[in-house]
């Protein structure tokens, strides 16, 4: 790996890391860093919506805290299959997603949901940002 590799590679996971980040503790700005603003973004797997940035950022802002007060992600493995020279790469990371959410019974569970994120990174002048998210849901408990 030459010295651009491993730039590039540590500022594509510190994307998917802000990503993490920003749904977690609600703040909806932070994507302004991860995603460009013609983004395509695909929640249709986990129960959500498929349609560009500028919708899903605002539907994440009123639907997120209301079923989902907490959040917490963790991620796995961040796979960046390697070419060298390109403007454009696909990353796959592995993620954990427990939330606590109302049990309809005054009390509280646990949902979690487990998968894959599939981004297509770009390079822009500021950087590294997801122009495609797709959630791949691998398995779910607690709903």
């Amino acid at each position: 790996m030459d010295l651009q590799e491993i730039s590039d590679r540590l500022e594509i996971a510190d994307v998917v890391t802000r990503y993490t980040r920003a749904i977690d503790t609600g703040d909806w700005d932070l994507l302004d860093t991860v995603f460009t603003p013609d983004a395509d973004i695909d929640y249709v797997q986990s129960g959500g919506i498929h349609d560009t940035f500028a919708v899903v950022k605002p539907w994440l802002a009123e639907m997120l805290p209301a079923f989902f007060p907490k959040r917490m992600h963790t991620i796995g493995q961040v796979d960046v299959p390697w070419v060298e020279g390109a403007d454009e790469l696909q990353c796959v990371a592995y993620f954990d997603n427990p939330m606590p959410m109302a049990d309809g019974q005054g009390g509280e569970k646990i949902v979690e949901v487990g998968g894959l994120y599939h981004h297509t990174m770009v390079r822009t002048p500021d950087g590294w940002r997801s122009r495609k998210l797709v959630e791949e849901v691998v398995w779910k408990r607690g709903l």
